[in-house]
């Protein structure tokens, strides 16, 4: 069971507190450390290390996490559409590293995976990464060598780009929401890779946080209109947020913009690397409070935080009369009817019907597999390395169409690199809205399709997004030539 502010089978009291008292580091493109409008300026340094958090107040016993310039979460990174990042990896940490820029659809080369489209960067090593940021949006950044174990201490921050004509609101927030496995010392578990959270649900947490802070509340002023943008940092974890008596509309997921809506029963739901922009209209009376609800799991439903408001007379008497459509970002728009279709199968874990799977060449049975810490496949391939053979090849610049059919006991959400794709059905039934996304939640027995336009060249790490079912095999590259 998860909850807020007490960890399970303890006495000890969680607040969720960051590395430093106050609001989050963050560094902009008009920053000295982050002045990215000119290539030849000074990169922004990203330096992950090993660092100390407090998840229980002054009082409590100190955690040891890593994390990104002394910071969970690390340095909130926003930069404008078009211009160009650059950010210098300076790895301080006993084991080696990457950055994946999540979301982002750069050039196959500053992708961050290891062994497929750069070297690890070692103990001591750096890396420049620099590429032009093509679409506005909520993105972040996390590493993808040893991503359960890596993500799961910490390693992890969000990449906001600008809109030219943003909406019309009060306050621009981002919520990082992530959850931690700890011990009855207030440690982190040191329990990744068992065999439990790699064949069922992944590596769920007890103790939940928002911007690694106290998630205890979030202050508003009636009348007021905010923009919430949340990432789902967690390894597996799958928030579904409900906002009592409030009504947020969703106006981007994943970072791309969507028609604007109500959230489908109110819930708002974020796979792990999930993201959603919501406009939320603070329509509360001065005072009072109202809980934000997680209620995805049905037994460990909990009081994610309140919305607080303040004794202050509204800010206006009735919701903001301005527009909340985002504009679209430069993705080709794909044509399903002239698609190239593909059927992909997502097999195995426990209670699943995988019996055998083709690793590394050899057909091996599912004991065998499992002795060796890999029991996913994707089309009866068990990955086991980010330089596989493709298992795809598609022709640059032509309309893919994914079938994908979750036929495994658990929910996975998959997530394509260097491309977001339209979520076109699922389960036979249209998809209101076609959003663009990048990473899409499959519940067991799901069977959806998504389409895109296969324009950026390389080869693309596709996974599953619960860490530890892609450590263990869920995973597979695609090619675009």
């Amino acid at each position: 069971m998860v909850t807020r502010r007490t960890l399970l089978g303890t006495g000890l009291v969680g607040v969720a507190a960051g590395l430093l008292p106050g609001i989050p580091e963050t560094l902009g493109h008009r920053g000295a450390l982050a002045n990215t409008a000119n290539p030849e300026s000074i990169p922004l340094e990203l330096k992950p290390a090993k660092g100390r958090a407090s998840f229980f107040g002054s009082d409590g016993p100190t955690t040891e996490v890593w994390c990104y310039n002394d910071r969970v979460p690390g340095p909130e990174i926003h930069i404008s559409r078009g211009e160009t990042f650059r950010a210098l990896l300076k790895n301080n940490l006993p084991q080696d590293t990457t950055i994946h820029w999540h979301g982002l659809r750069i050039p196959f080369a500053m992708d961050g995976v290891p062994g497929l489209t750069q070297p690890p960067v070692r103990p001591g090593e750096d890396f420049l990464y620099e590429f032009d940021v093509p679409d506005a949006g909520t993105y972040w950044y996390h590493p993808h060598v040893r991503g359960s174990e890596q993500q799961g201490r910490g390693l992890y921050g969000a990449f906001i780009v600008e809109e030219e004509e943003p909406p019309l609101v009060d306050r621009d927030v981002v919520w990082v929401i992530d959850d931690w496995r700890l011990d009855e010392t207030g440690a982190i578990h040191e329990s990744f890779g068992n065999g439990m959270d790699l064949s069922h649900a992944g590596r769920l947490g007890n103790v939940a946080t928002l911007n690694g802070l106290d998630s205890t509340s979030f202050t508003l002023r009636a009348g007021e209109r905010v923009r919430l943008r949340l990432i789902n940092t967690a390894n597996a974890r799958i928030f579904a947020l409900r906002f009592e008596g409030h009504r947020p509309i969703v106006v981007a997921l994943d970072g791309q913009p969507s028609v604007p809506h109500e959230p489908e029963n109110g819930l708002v739901v974020l796979p792990p690397a999930g993201r959603a922009d919501l406009i939320l209209d603070a329509v509360g009376e001065p005072g009072r409070s109202y809980a934000v609800e997680d209620v995805f799991y049905p037994q460990q439903n909990f009081r994610f935080l309140d919305l607080l408001y303040s004794e202050s007379r509204p800010l206006r008497e009735s919701p903001l009369d301005a527009a909340v459509v985002l504009g679209a970002n430069p993705i080709p728009e794909p044509l399903v009817t002239e698609a190239k279709r593909h059927e992909i199968l997502l097999a195995g874990g426990a209670m699943g019907g995988l019996r055998s799977a083709l690793l590394d060449n050899e057909t091996l049975d599912i004991r065998t597999l499992a002795q060796r810490g890999k029991v996913w496949a994707i089309n009866g391939i068990v990955s086991h390395r980010s330089d596989m053979d493709p298992l795809l090849v598609f022709e640059r610049g032509r309309t893919q169409l994914l079938s994908i059919t979750n036929d495994t006991a658990f929910p996975h959400p998959m997530h394509l690199h260097g491309h977001s794709f339209r979520f076109v059905t699922r389960n036979g039934e249209s998809v209101p809205h076609a959003p663009w996304m990048d990473t899409v939640l499959l519940a067991p027995g799901d069977r959806i399709e998504v389409a895109f336009v296969a324009d950026n060249p390389g080869d693309w790490l596709f996974h599953c997004h619960v860490l530890e079912h892609m450590e263990a095999g869920m995973a597979a590259v695609f090619r675009v030539a």
